[in-house]
């Protein structure tokens, strides 16, 4: 009977793998049973649904969909995987999954997920046995107004070491919170393509920077070249009426536009 359900369930999957057009990898270590809950309503209002399985059965599954290269997904199920299944554009998919996370303060044996630092500066802690704590991981600090101030910026864990006991202690004292709680994406499938975490990372902010900055390269270069388009029509025509006032003035040449100004 047992072995009837996973086959049904197995089946079930294929068929769900085979209608969406977006299948992701998603790792579901170290994710509290609540909040992968809440995480699962608010996917399901976006139309995106999540699938827990069994590793083996989740391979099986793509075992049975037909299409291009999707097996190719089994190498990315590490940890506790899961499939997401969308329509949406995978980048859009990664940064609606991303803006869903939330802070998190670091268990020892967890793995820190970039450098874990401390910035110097001042704070809240007056002289005290807190001195030697910090210190204990690397932290050197000095005393300024009646508070402990850090001398200057210390990596406390570099990314993909594991975080001890003790650094684990401090961050939670100095309320640094390095670590994200949410849906982890590992990759991505579309079309045939396969797209790691790293491929859908974008900096939303840097990109918006890197258009205004290609943008006004663009109209710099416009106006260099006197290439009209509806951006450089009126600054063009403003900047001919100058040049040629300008040289109507050097010349000496009465006209109307320059009848006021001094030779």
């Amino acid at each position: 009977m047992v072995n009837a359900k996973k086959q049904q369930l197995v089946k079930s999957l294929a068929k769900e793998v085979q209608e969406y057009s977006v299948i992701g990898v998603v790792n579901l270590e170290n994710l509290p049973a609540q909040q992968l809950q809440k995480m699962r309503g608010q996917l399901r209002k976006k139309g995106v649904q999540l699938r827990v399985a069994r590793k083996r059965l989740l391979h099986r599954a793509l075992d049975g969909a037909q299409k291009e290269k999707i097996n190719d997904l089994q190498k990315h199920m590490n940890g506790v995987p899961a499939f997401l299944l969308s329509n949406e554009n995978p980048f859009t998919l990664y940064a609606t999954l991303q803006k869903s996370k939330s802070e998190a303060a670091a268990k020892p044996g967890q793995i820190a997920p970039k450098d874990l630092m401390v910035k110097a500066g001042p704070t809240n802690f007056a002289p005290g046995p807190i001195i030697s704590e910090l210190a204990a991981v690397g932290i050197k600090t000095k005393v300024e107004q009646g508070k402990l101030s850090v001398i200057s910026d210390t990596t406390l864990v570099k990314m993909g070491e594991v975080i001890s006991q003790k650094v684990s202690e401090t961050l939670k004292r100095l309320d640094i919170k390095p670590m994200e709680i949410g849906l982890n994406v590992v990759a991505v499938w579309e079309k045939g393509t396969i797209f790691t975490a790293a491929q859908l990372h974008i900096d939303e902010a840097e990109f918006a920077r890197n258009i205004t900055t290609a943008a006004q390269w663009a109209f710099n270069l416009e106006m260099e070249t006197g290439y009209i388009s509806e951006d450089t029509v009126v600054p063009l025509v403003q900047k001919a009426f100058r040049e040629a006032k300008a040289v109507a003035v050097e010349g000496n040449l009465l006209a109307e536009e320059n009848s006021d100004s001094k030779n």
